[in-house]
């Protein structure tokens, strides 16, 4: 153990794709449960005003913003940062991804595999540390179809745009590194509000999907693609926060890949009936293929409003079920678990119509159906 360690009584961690959705909330989360604890998060140069900003809020442990990238060689950092790292860190926490589902396959392979390689290769240098925390997403299942473990990675699966393809090679690399470092590997499904206020601060990536599929009728009025009875499976934030926590401290999660999915998700048709009663409205009573929703949401005027409500279909009619096995053994007894999603559904649904009231009364608010890019 560092002498830094012993001397704070924390651990020093470093989190990249900070501040980020999840970044934000997991440094929140850091800092409160270990206040003698040294945060260190790696932040773009484009998105260092937000990291100060929110880190100067924060109470607890000590958070330190440097400035890097993870694409850039030693991360963008200078020699002495590069090297205080490798002394000093116990705990780190890869989240920075690009996480678009339209997003150019180079730029995804740059960040999302790229970058872990050099992440993997300061955890090398790391002469301290007791964990490697990888975000993947339960997407790396690719087109597979059924019941799908948390131990299966490569099963021969197509994708379906280069985030899945690029998790998926990231993740590779992270569990053939697990040979020599102390990998844990989290695979979220879609990644919505909070489940106490429903609170979402970007709609964007995997997190603007995971809005997008539970609020859809609210956006457009459009039949249900398919028959409505995939699981539709979204975990809230701070569940992910919280199980990703108590994860990074068990032993027994060394080595491991942990679905964090709702392990009893209603079907899409279920979901999009709550929210159609909540609103007074009704689902139209037919349903379209997937093929034709995909054909009539290019028609012009809905072309614009609609465009990521194409990526959205193929997760709306995709009949797998993530088990998750791992996460329920390790967390039982620890009161972290999945809420269902029919007892936060209204705090979503209020959250997301009062952003379009905003946005309808020329409020500066991120656009809902503007998609950017997700770190984390």
């Amino acid at each position: 153990m560092s002498e830094t360690r012993k001397k704070a009584g924390g651990g020093t961690y470093f989190i990249t794709g900070y501040p980020g959705f999840i970044g934000k909330r997991l440094v929140e989360h850091i800092a409160r449960e270990d206040p003698k604890g040294h945060v260190y998060a790696l932040v773009q140069p484009k998105a260092l005003k937000e990291a100060q900003k929110h880190a100067s809020k924060l109470k607890g442990a000590t958070v330190e913003l440097l400035t890097g990238d993870v694409v850039d060689m030693h991360l963008g950092l200078s020699g002495e940062e590069y090297q205080r790292l490798c002394e000093r860190v116990t705990d780190i926490f890869h989240l920075a991804a690009v996480a678009q589902l339209g997003v150019p396959k180079d730029t995804a392979w740059r960040v999302n595999v790229d970058g872990t390689r050099n992440m993997l290769e300061l955890a090398r240098d790391c002469e301290h540390l007791a964990r490697f925390n990888h975000f993947s997403t339960c997407y790396v299942s690719g087109d597979r179809l059924g019941v799908i473990a948390e131990d299966e990675l490569d099963r021969g699966q197509g994708f379906r745009n280069p985030y899945e393809e690029t998790k998926f090679q990231a993740e590779r690399l992270v569990t053939r590194a697990g040979a020599t470092l102390p990998v844990t590997v989290y695979r979220p499904s879609s990644v919505v509000g909070d489940s106490r206020t429903g609170e979402i601060d970007k709609f964007e990536g995997p997190y603007y999907l995971g809005i997008l599929l539970v609020t859809s009728p609210l956006v457009v009025p459009l039949p249900l693609p398919g028959n409505g009875v995939a699981p539709l499976n979204v975990v809230p934030v701070d569940y992910v926060v919280e199980a990703v926590w108590r994860l990074s401290k068990d032993p027994r999660a060394a080595g491991r890949t942990f679905h964090l999915v709702d392990p009893n998700p209603m079907s899409a048709r279920r979901v999009y009936e709550l929210i159609a009663e909540k609103a007074n409205k009704k689902l139209p009573r037919f349903n379209l293929s997937a093929r034709a929703a995909d054909v009539m949401l290019r028609l012009p005027v809905l072309e614009k409003l609609a465009r990521p409500q194409r990526a959205a279909i193929s997760y709306v009619n995709h009949l797998a079920i993530y088990n998750c096995h791992n996460t329920l053994e390790l967390l039982d007894g620890s009161g972290v678990r999945c809420p269902p999603l029919s007892s936060y559904l209204d705090q979503l649904v209020a959250y997301v119509r009062e952003q379009y009231r905003k946005r309808r009364e020329g409020s500066e608010v991120e656009d809902p159906l503007d998609q950017g890019t997700a770190t984390g």
